[in-house]
């Protein structure tokens, strides 16, 4: 056999049904709703809309969610093909197993390892800030050596430290606890997001919308950097500037990044009652839901405020404080630090359930595979899983944390579109719960528009990528490649001997 080897997915499927790791069925349609809007709704809404309007698309910033949303609509139906064909845990990892080989499945493994766990950590120490400000704001200020990181002007930050061990302890308790906090919280965050949305409505500005559209701006030669800080896309065609139709495709890449996080849910497709029919519901249905909320908030808040007032950290806020409702501010912090909690939670949550697909196939010591024998969670992976964020985002300033940015995200969609068309060739006879419409044009479409987008992140970003999977490289032909279960032709029951 040879790097290339391909699991099935009747061998996957049977893999999960292993007892010595099963996984606790008990999500339903209505939970991975939850998980993807818990999952998708976050920084992006609190925080990107507003630099996207102000550097790039102007009030056409809404045009841009829409562009960046049927991106990930395309990629969303070929993830929900996959989720109803092979429902086990390791979302883009399992789904490139069963379609593209070991190998590619390894890269994509490997690479949502690194994106999960800095993920993670960068929403930690967004979560330390924003509980910060608000224990500041009733008179309970902590001092600055304990919430900041080395570097950032502390010495440890503890909040994001503590945030991260207890959502570790909500995922070891189990599935159905993570997914009942994760609603509660969603319900919150969305509250907030609605009352963005209708209360401020009553003070929208039509003259702030025009020009809806901004003129094209050439770039400035005098704001050039390195030439690794600009988009790949510019070396290739030249800097394009800003606004105009350009600022708009521009806009998009930018707010693409407020999207992601609906493919975690296919991570949960091995702990879901009726995974072929509600794994589709989940994932097309939290980005649908998504979707309209991100073009509504983006159309109020550049009517409120002119488009070039929004360049900051909180630009909902900015908008409540130029109406004149400074109390508002105080409920969009509470939407924020719901926001940024389920995001930690469903972010651990992924990597332990990758981390757990990739260890009970041998490509990681199957060590880290061991369930709970009363919670039924893969607690090994989990524990070490919160521990890592836990350090990571105490000791590292968030600057560093974000330069880590989610190339790997549009890799795995890249690879999951085009597995698909590799599925339907070689295994036509496997039941298919939900069928991606149009194929091949829409998975095609699917990999063009992502590797498009990939092409608007800065070189800084390839390079960290390129050392990163590397390193994974050398861990693979090391060690995966020749403890590969598939390598040892080993069977289920033989791997659990490991434990």
């Amino acid at each position: 056999m040879t790097i290339m080897r391909v699991k099935s997915a009747e061998q996957s499927i049977r893999d999960a049904e292993a007892p010595e790791f099963r996984l606790r069925r008990v999500l339903s349609a209505w939970d991975l709703l939850g998980i993807g809007i818990g999952a998708i709704i976050g920084t992006g809404i609190f925080v990107l809309t507003g630099v996207a309007a102000a550097t790039d698309a102007g009030p056409g910033i809404a045009i841009s969610f829409v562009l960046s949303g049927i991106a990930c609509g395309l990629a969303a139906l070929c993830y929900a093909e996959f989720a109803s064909v092979v429902p086990v845990a390791g979302s883009a990892y399992t789904f490139s197993y069963a379609s593209l080989g070991e190998f590619l499945a390894w890269i994509i493994g490997w690479d949502l390892v690194l994106e999960f766990i800095i993920g993670a950590s960068t929403v930690s120490v967004g979560w330390s800030q924003y509980f910060v400000e608000a224990l500041s704001a009733i008179g309970l200020g902590l001092p600055p050596t304990l919430t900041a990181a080395p570097g950032a002007g502390g010495v440890v930050n503890v909040p994001a430290a503590v945030i991260a061990l207890l959502l570790t302890v909500v995922l070891v308790v189990g599935i159905r606890l993570s997914s009942a906090v994760t609603n509660v919280v969603v319900a919150i965050k969305l509250a907030v997001v609605l009352f963005f949305i209708i209360f401020g409505a009553f003070f929208i500005k039509a003259a702030n919308w025009s020009p809806f559209i901004p003129p094209h701006q050439p770039p400035d030669p005098a704001a050039a950097g390195s030439a690794l800080d600009e988009p790949l896309i510019n070396a290739i065609f030249g800097a394009t500037g800003s606004y105009g139709l350009s600022g708009l495709v521009a806009g998009a890449a930018l707010v693409f990044f407020a999207y992601i996080g609906f493919d975690i849910v296919a991570s949960g497709a091995e702990e879901t009652r009726k995974p072929q029919r509600d794994m589709p519901i989940g994932i097309l249905g939290s980005l649908a839901v998504c979707s309209v909320l991100y073009v509504l908030v983006s159309l109020v808040m550049t009517g409120i405020v002119k488009y070039t007032q929004l360049d900051t950290a909180a630009p909902m806020a900015t908008a409540f404080q130029a109406i004149g409702a400074p109390w508002a501010v105080g409920l969009v912090s509470l939407g924020a630090i719901a926001g940024l909690t389920t995001v930690i939670l469903i972010l651990m949550l992924g990597q332990a359930r990758v981390g757990f697909a990739m260890s009970r196939d041998g490509l990681l010591p199957v060590w880290f595979a061991k369930v709970h024998p009363k919670f039924r969670t893969p607690y090994r992976i989990t524990l070490i899983t919160g521990i890592l964020v836990a350090i990571i985002a105490s000791l590292t300033p968030i600057d560093l944390l974000a330069e880590m940015t989610n190339i790997g995200t549009l890799f795995a969609f890249v690879l999951v579109s085009a597995g698909v068309l590799v599925l339907r060739r070689t295994r036509p006879d496997l039941p298919r719960a939900f069928k991606v419409p149009w194929v091949p044009v829409l998975p095609i479409l699917a990999v063009l528009s992502c590797l498009y987008l990939m092409l608007n992140l800065d070189g800084w970003t390839w390079i960290r990528f390129g050392i990163w999977m590397l390193i994974g490289l050398v861990v693979y032909f090391a060690y995966s490649s020749r403890h590969s279960r598939l390598a040892k032709a080993q069977s289920i029951e033989e791997a659990a001997g490991g434990l």
